[in-house]
C-alpha cells in the first residue's frame, strides 16, 4: 500500500515526448486548428482522427481499428494519444512496439492479452477518505535506477495542497510520484488523492486557459484538504486480473510477468459485469496503440483480428512507416506488412512530414515542457535543422544545448555546438562511408 504522510511546511519536470498532448485540437465543427491541445499541423490527419473519435463515441467502430501510416517523426503517436485524450481524461492509453512481443518472458498471445486488458478500464465510484485541493507546490525527488545508474527514476514526492480554508503538505512514495508524472500534474492543478490506495484523479486547473495547454477550469475547493468524499477512479481489467491472481485487490497492481489463467480472467469479467449491472461501476474502453506494427507476425495478427470482435475490446490503433513488405513469419508480401483480411478492418490515416512553421511551434512546445529558456534565433535555427534533417533530431538537440548553455538561455551558438557533438543521420552515414572509402 502506498505510504502517505503529512509533513511540516517545506522543480517538477515533465520530459515525456508527448506529455503536452491534450487532444486533437479541433473546433466545434471538427476542423483542426493550426495549433491547439499540444498538436501542431497535420490538419488532414487530425480531422480524420476526429471523425474516428465520433465513430467510436457512436459505437460505429466496433470490430474495426485505425492504421496510421507515415514517415518517422510525423506525429503518429501524438495523434493516437490525442484520440485517447478526446475520449476522456481517464481513458487508458497503452503504448507498445510490435517488436516487444518477442522479448517478453511470456508467450506472444499472452503478452497481447495483457496489453489488451490494460487498455480496458473499469470506473468505480465510492466514498473514501481523500486529500483534495489545488497543487500549490510539488517536488519530485529522483534517484538512480537500480539496474541503470545513468537513468533517474522518481523516488518520492512532496506536494502541498490547498483549499479556501486549509493547506497541507504531504510526502508520498514512488507509486504516487509515477502517477503524478503520468498525469502531467503541475502547480495550479486540482487533484484528489485516495488516502488508502494512493490513486490520483486530476479534476482540472484553477489557472486561466492558456490556449495550447487548455485544461478544464474548476473552482478552488473549500473545506479541509483531508475529507470524506465520493472518489471516482479507473482500474484496468489487467490490474483486476493480477489482483485476483494474487488474492489482493488493492496494492498489488503490477504484474511480475507471469501468465494469468483464462479461468481468472473469466472470473474477473463476471465480477465486472455484476458491478456494472448493480450500478457500482462503468466500463471505459481505452486505446491500445501498437507502433512498428509491421514487426508483428502472422500469429499475432490472427490473434488481434479475433480479439477486435470480442465483447470486451479496446480501441486498436496501429502505426507503421513501411510500404510493401513481407508479413513476418511468411513469404507473402503485403501493404504495410499487414495481412489483407486485417487491413480490411482498418481505417487508414496518412501523416505527412512536418513543415518548417510546424517544426518551429513544436520546438517551442518542447522547450516549454522541458522548462528550457531559448531565444527566437535558436528556435528558428532548430526549425531550419528540423526541415533539413528531421523533427526528432531538432527536438533532441534541445537538452544538449541547454547543458552547453549551463542552464541559462539557449542561444543559436549553443545549438550549433550541440550539432557539432551530435550528428544527424545524413552526416553519420557520410562519416562512415568516408571511412569505408579510405579502407578500399
Amino acid at each position: 500500500m502506498p505510504v502517505i504522510e503529512e509533513v511540516a511546511k517545506v522543480s517538477f519536470e515533465r520530459v515525456g515526448m508527448h506529455s503536452h498532448i491534450r487532444g486533437l485540437g479541433l473546433d466545434e465543427n471538427g476542423k483542426a486548428k493550426f495549433m491547439a491541445d499540444g498538436m501542431v499541423g497535420q490538419v488532414k490527419a487530425r480531422e480524420a482522427a476526429g471523425i474516428a473519435v465520433e465513430l467510436i463515441k457512436r459505437g460505429k467502430l466496433a470490430g474495426k481499428g485505425i492504421l496510421l501510416v507515415g514517415p518517422t517523426g510525423s506525429g503518429k503517436t501524438a495523434i493516437a494519444m490525442g484520440i485517447a485524450r478526446e475520449l476522456g481524461e481517464d481513458v487508458p492509453f497503452v503504448q507498445m512496439a510490435g517488436s516487444e512481443i518477442y522479448s517478453a518472458e511470456v508467450k506472444k498471445t499472452e503478452f497481447l492479452k495483457q496489453a489488451l486488458r490494460r487498455a480496458i478500464g473499469v470506473r468505480i465510484s465510492e466514498e473514501r477518505k481523500v486529500y483534495e485541493g489545488e497543487v500549490k507546490e510539488i517536488e519530485v525527488r529522483k534517484t538512480r535506477h537500480p539496474f541503470n545508474p545513468y537513468v533517474e527514476i522518481p523516488e518520492s514526492v512532496i506536494i502541498t495542497l490547498r483549499t479556501k480554508d486549509d493547506e497541507k503538505t504531504i510526502r508520498a512514495g514512488r507509486e504516487i510520484a509515477y502517477q503524478l508524472l503520468e498525469l502531467g500534474v503541475e502547480e495550479g492543478d486540482v487533484i484528489q488523492i485516495d488516502a488508502e490506495t494512493g490513486r490520483i484523479s486530476k479534476l482540472g486547473t484553477v489557472k486561466e486557459e492558456e490556449g495550447l495547454f487548455f485544461k478544464r477550469r474548476v473552482n478552488l475547493p473549500s473545506g479541509p484538504v483531508l475529507k470524506i468524499k465520493e472518489f471516482t477512479y479507473t482500474i484496468t481489467l489487467h490490474d483486476l486480473d493480477v489482483a485476483n491472481a494474487r488474492g489482493n485487490i488493492f496494492g498489488l497492481l503490477f504484474s511480475s510477468g507471469a501468465e494469468i489463467s483464462d479461468e481468472i480472467r473469466e472470473k474477473v469479467d463476471e465480477m465486472v459485469k455484476k458491478w456494472i449491472e448493480d450500478g457500482k461501476a462503468t466500463l471505459v474502453p481505452g486505446v491500445l496503440f501498437i507502433d512498428e506494427v509491421h514487426m508483428l507476425d502472422i500469429e499475432a495478427f490472427s490473434f488481434l483480428a479475433r480479439a477486435m470482435e470480442s465483447e470486451l475490446a479496446p480501441i486498436l490503433i496501429l502505426a507503421t512507416n513501411r510500404g510493401r513488405t513481407k508479413i513476418r513469419g511468411t513469404d507473402i508480401e503485403a501493404p504495410h506488412g499487414i495481412p489483407i483480411d486485417m487491413l480490411d478492418r482498418l481505417l487508414i490515416i496518412n501523416t505527412e512530414p512536418y513543415k518548417r512553421d510546424e517544426i518551429r511551434e513544436i520546438v517551442k512546445i518542447r522547450a516549454r515542457e522541458e522548462k528550457i529558456d531559448i531565444s527566437e534565433e535558436a528556435i528558428e535555427y532548430l526549425a531550419e535543422l528540423g526541415e533539413e534533417t528531421s523533427l526528432r533530431y531538432a527536438v533532441q538537440l534541445l537538452a544538449p544545448a541547454s547543458v552547453i548553455a549551463k542552464g541559462g538561455k539557449v542561444e543559436r551558438e549553443h545549438v550549433e555546438k550541440a550539432k557539432e557533438y551530435f550528428a544527424d543521420l545524413r552526416r553519420s552515414i557520410e562519416f562512415v562511408e568516408t571511412l569505408e572509402g579510405m579502407l578500399k
